[in-house]
C-alpha cells in the first residue's frame, strides 16, 4: 500500500533549500579533499625529483644483487652469472665482488623483499574488491534468470587436517575465481563449513547447496538445457592437470574444483600456462615470477575479505590482549617439532630484536609468542621480556566458551609430534592473536623455516597493516600518506611499507645452504639451489610474503627433486631455474586432453 503525504509550499522550498545546502557542502568537502591529494602529490613529487637529483646514479645497466629491476643487457649478464654459477655449484663458494659472486646468503636473497608490498598489495586488494561486488552471492543471487544459468562458479574444498594446506586449498580456489571472472563456493561436508567451529566465512560466498536451489528455481535445465556439471582438475596428479595447457577460462562446465592446491604454489601454476588469456590473468593477480620487488601479498588479501575469527575465537584472541588493550607489534612463531634447539632459540631472539629497533617507538613493545612446543615458550619469553612485553595465550588458564565447547572433542594423538599437545582449538587462536601483530612477523624452526600455516599468518597481518578499505578519494588521500612516510623515515623508494616479514636461521641449518628446506611449498623452496652459499652463519632475511612458485629470480635455484618433480609435468628445468616455453608448447600441443566431470542437476 503506498500513502502520500501532502506538503506546503513553503515547507517543499525549505527542504529543496536544505537539499541544495547539503549537496553544496558535500561538494566543498569533495573539493577539499582532492585539494589535499593534489598537495600531497605534489610535495611528494617534487621530493622524490629533489632525491633523485642528489642521488642519481651514473648508468642505468646495473646489476643489483637485491633483484632491483634490469634493462635487457643486465638480464642476460644475470643469466650468465647463473649458468657459471650452477656449474661450479659444487666448489667452496667464492666470496668475491658481484661479477663474480656465484652464491648467495638467505640475507642478500631477502633484501628484494624488505618492505615491498604496498604498491602492489593495493592493485590487487582494488581487483580482488572489484571482483567479489561484481561475482559476490548478494549480486549474482539477483541476477534474471537467463544470465544467472550462464554465470559460472569455482569450488574451494577442505577437510580438517592441517590447517595451512587446507586454507591454502579455499584461497586457491578465490584467486582462480578471480582469475577467471567467476563467483566463488565454499565446500561443505554435511551442512557444515571447513574448521567451521572456529572460522566465519563472508557472505559474498555461496554454498554448493544454495547454487543447486538457485539452478533449479532459475529453471536453468528446464528453460535453458543447461545441466549443473562441476568439471575436476587434480593438481596433485601431474599427468592428468591442465594447469599448464588448458584455457580455463574457456571451459563450459558451471562449476570447476581445481582440486590438491595445498600451497601457493598451484595458483601460481598459471603464470606458465601456454594460453595468453591465462597468463595474462595469473600475471595481473600475482605479478611477474621474475620480478620479485614486486609480488604483491594476494593470499593475505583474499583472507582479509574472506575469513574472520568466530566470536568465541575472539574472545580467547581478546582475553590474551586484554579488553582494549593494544595490538601487538610482532609476532615470533617457532616450529619446533618437539626440539627445544638452543642455537635456533639464540638466532631468533637476534631476529626478533632486529625488528624491535626497526620500530622506532617509544613504548614498550608487545611480542605475541607461539609454538608448537610449550617447553620452548618458556625457556624463551626470560630473554624476550628483557627488550619486550610477551603476550602468549595460555589454553590451560583459559575458561571461555570455545574451550568448554571442545572438551568432548577426540584428540589427535598421532599428530602430537607435528602439531603439538596442546587441543586443535588453540592453534586458530593462535593464528588469529599472531596475525594481529601490526609490524612484523618473525619465524624459526627447528628444520624447516616458513611453512604454510606461518605464511598464511604473516600474510593476514601484512594486509592488515595497511588498513581497511576507504572511498576511492580517501583511499588515494590513505595511500599518499603512506607514501610519505616511508619516504621521511626510511628514505627508500615509494612502494616500500614498514611491515616485515624476517625468516630466522641458525647456522647448523645452512651448513649446506638451504638446502634442507625441500618441502614444495615452504617459502625458501625455491632458493634450496645451488645458488645458495653453503657455511653460513645465523640469518635473519626478510621474506616473501607471496611464496614463489617459479626460479625465475636472481638467486633462485632448484633442488634435483623439484627438477624431477617439474618432469613429471612436463617441464624441463634446468639446474638454475629457467625453462624452455617452446618446450611447453610442444608438450602441450603432444598432449590427450583429459576432461572429468560429475553431473548434479
Amino acid at each position: 500500500m503506498l500513502h502520500t503525504t501532502l506538503q506546503s509550499p513553503k515547507t517543499k522550498s525549505k527542504r529543496s533549500s536544505k537539499m541544495r545546502y547539503g549537496i553544496s557542502r558535500r561538494k566543498r568537502a569533495l573539493l577539499r579533499c582532492l585539494f589535499i591529494l593534489f598537495a600531497a602529490f605534489t610535495f611528494i613529487t617534487r621530493l622524490m625529483l629533489t632525491l633523485r637529483s642528489l642521488d642519481a646514479p651514473p648508468t642505468t645497466t646495473t646489476t643489483t644483487s637485491n633483484g632491483a629491476m634490469l634493462d635487457l643487457p643486465a638480464q642476460l649478464e644475470l643469466l650468465d652469472l647463473k649458468r657459471v654459477a650452477f656449474m661450479s655449484s659444487a666448489e667452496t663458494p667464492i666470496q668475491a665482488g658481484p661479477k663474480t659472486k656465484n652464491c648467495a646468503t638467505v640475507d642478500e636473497m631477502g633484501k628484494v623483499f624488505k618492505g615491498r608490498i604496498l604498491k602492489d598489495s593495493f592493485r590487487v586488494r582494488k581487483l580482488i574488491q572489484t571482483h567479489f561486488s561484481i561475482n559476490g552471492a548478494p549480486r549474482i543471487r539477483e541476477l534474471p534468470p537467463e544470465q544467472f544459468c550462464r554465470h559460472g562458479f569455482v569450488i574451494g574444498k577442505a577437510s580438517e587436517a592441517g590447517f595451512g594446506n587446507e586454507m591454502y586449498k579455499l584461497l586457491t580456489a578465490a584467486a582462480l575465481s578471480v582469475m577467471l571472472n567467476r563467483s566463488l563456493i565454499i565446500g561443505q561436508t554435511r551442512g557444515k563449513y571447513p574448521f567451521g567451529d572456529y572460522i566465519l566465512y563472508s557472505n559474498l560466498t555461496f554454498t554448493l547447496r544454495e547454487v543447486k536451489h538457485l539452478w533449479r528455481q532459475n529453471g536453468c535445465l528446464k528453460k535453458y538445457g543447461r545441466h549443473l556439471v562441476m568439471r575436476i582438475d587434480d593438481f596433485e596428479k601431474p599427468t592428468k592437470t591442465n594447469a599448464l595447457c588448458g584455457n580455463w577460462r574457456k571451459w563450459p562446465q558451471p562449476i570447476i574444483w581445481y582440486q590438491g592446491t595445498t600451497d601457493a604454489v598451484a595458483a601460481q601454476f598459471f603464470l606458465k600456462n601456454v594460453h595468453p588469456d591465462m597468463r595474462n590473468a595469473a600475471s595481473e593477480l600475482f605479478g611477474k615470477p621474475e620480478s620479485l620487488q614486486s609480488r604483491p601479498n594476494v593470499f593475505g588479501e583474499l583472507m582479509r575479505i574472506l575469513i574472520s575469527p568466530s566470536r568465541d575465537v575472539e574472545e580467547a584472541v581478546n582475553w590474551v590482549i586484554g579488553n582494549g588493550g593494544r595490538d601487538p607489534d610482532i609476532t615470533l612463531h617457532m616450529r619446533m617439532l618437539m626440539n627445544r634447539s638452543v642455537r635456533a632459540a639464540q638466532a631468533a631472539l637476534n631476529c626478533l630484536k632486529r625488528a624491535i629497533r626497526n620500530l622506532r617507538q617509544g613504548s614498550r613493545p608487545r611480542v605475541v609468542v607461539i609454538s608448537d612446543t610449550p617447553s620452548f615458550i618458556k625457556g624463551i619469553t626470560a630473554n624476550i621480556s628483557e627488550v619486550a612485553e610477551v603476550l602468549h595465550f595460555d589454553y590451560e588458564r583459559f575458561r571461555g566458551k570455545v574451550s568448554d565447547d571442545i572438551k568432548s572433542l577426540p584428540s589427535l594423538e598421532f599428530r602430537v609430534k607435528d602439531w603439538g599437545p596442546a587441543p586443535r582449538w588453540v592453534a586458530f587462536v593462535d593464528f588469529f592473536l599472531a596475525s594481529r601483530a601490526k609490524h612484523a612477523v618473525v619465524l624459526g624452526a627447528h628444520r624447516r623455516v616458513g611453512t604454510t600455516y606461518a605464511q598464511l599468518i604473516a600474510a593476514l597481518a601484512a594486509a592488515d597493516s595497511i588498513g581497511n578499505a576507504a572511498p576511492c578519494v580517501l583511499q588515494l588521500i590513505c595511500m599518499v600518506c603512506y607514501l610519505i612516510v616511508g619516504l621521511i623515515l626510511s628514505g627508500e623508494n615509494s612502494t616500500t611499507s614498514r611491515f616485515s616479514f624476517l625468516s630466522s636461521f641458525q647456522g647448523n641449518l645452512l651448513a649446506e645452504g638451504l638446502k634442507l628446506q625441500v618441502g614444495w611449498g615452504h617459502v625458501w623452496n625455491r632458493f634450496a639451489g645451488p645458488l645458495s652459499c653453503r657455511g653460513q652463519s645465523n640469518q635473519c632475511a626478510f621474506t616473501p610474503l607471496l611464496p614463489p612458485a617459479w626460479w625465475d629470480g636472481q638467486w633462485q635455484s632448484p633442488i634435483p627433486r623439484d627438477i624431477h618433480r617439474l618432469e613429471q609435468y612436463g617441464i624441463r628445468l634446468s639446474g638454475f631455474g629457467t625453462i624452455d616455453e617452446n618446450q611447453i608448447h610442444a608438450f602441450c600441443s603432444s598432449r590427450k586432453n583429459i576432461v572429468k566431470t560429475v553431473s548434479f542437476i
